[in-house]
């Protein structure tokens, strides 16, 4: 007889051939987030070996009210961003591969050298950040209804992520005020929303820091080469094949790509 899968082998299978998953049978869903998180380690082992490659950074969801409103969910959530889904300005990310393809607009930060687990604040984590670049997170709503699988699972299959695009890193960033920058999203050349560094839960390094706090509950620090999205500073948008996505980031630059 097969073995039946688990709950690990079911989000996996369906974050490489995305359909509208209807979400973990009433057993093996996660109870909280601490097990979301269980799940997430087991579910990484399983992308990393299907093909997309060592996870090479990091996404945080839920940093800004906009998207907490959005997702009905009050707090941030951490997913993992794999080697594969990682492409350079201009890239591309066909619509026709994903379920609901989404794109968000963000403040990311380049880890120079490795942060020991543990808790910390802003500047603890400002003393590792290399560079700081805009970044256009690519998400998936791979769910037939993403409100009805609770937010362990969503933690568990790494909050919506399916890539992103980064724009150039920009290393002199010290003498930047990242809350004041002020960041917008075009699709088609058309502004679809606007937003602020400060709207990622006050400071964009906040963002950092508490996702440095929450990896040291699990024995596990920052590490050099790593890159963190910090949260959208734009309701994410939904977007169709072909359509061109640009994103602008104040002192930081553009990035695009297309679907």
């Amino acid at each position: 007889m097969a073995t039946p899968p688990n709950a690990a082998d079911l989000l996996a299978a369906n974050r490489l051939r995305p359909g509208a998953f209807a979400g973990l049978p009433q057993g093996l869903r996660p109870a909280d987030a601490a097990a979301g998180r269980r799940l997430q380690d087991a579910v990484h082992q399983r992308l990393s070996a299907a093909g997309l490659g060592p996870r090479v950074g990091w996404k945080i969801g839920c940093t800004t009210p906009v998207m907490q409103r959005f997702l009905g969910i009050p707090e941030p959530c951490e997913g993992g961003i794999f080697q594969a889904n990682v492409q350079p300005s201009p890239g591309r990310f066909a619509a026709a591969a994903h379920h609901r393809l989404g794109v968000e607009c963000e403040i990311a930060v380049r880890i120079g050298r490795d942060l020991p687990p543990g808790p910390h604040d802003r500047a603890s984590v400002a003393a590792v950040v290399e560079a700081v670049l805009p970044a256009i997170e690519v998400v998936d709503d791979r769910y037939a209804d993403f409100a009805a699988l609770g937010a362990p699972t969503l933690l568990a299959d790494d909050f919506f992520q399916a890539g992103c695009v980064l724009g150039a890193p920009v290393a002199d960033w010290r003498g930047l005020d990242l809350a004041a920058l002020s960041g917008r999203m075009l699709v088609d050349g058309v502004e679809v929303g606007r937003g602020h560094g400060r709207d990622v839960l006050g400071h964009p390094l906040a963002a950092l820091a508490w996702l440095a706090t929450t990896l040291g509950t699990r024995g596990r620090g920052l590490m050099a080469g790593e890159t963190v999205l910090l949260g959208s500073l734009v309701q994410t948008q939904w977007i169709g094949p072909g359509a061109h996505v640009a994103i602008e980031i104040e002192a930081l630059g553009r990035v695009e790509m297309t679907a």
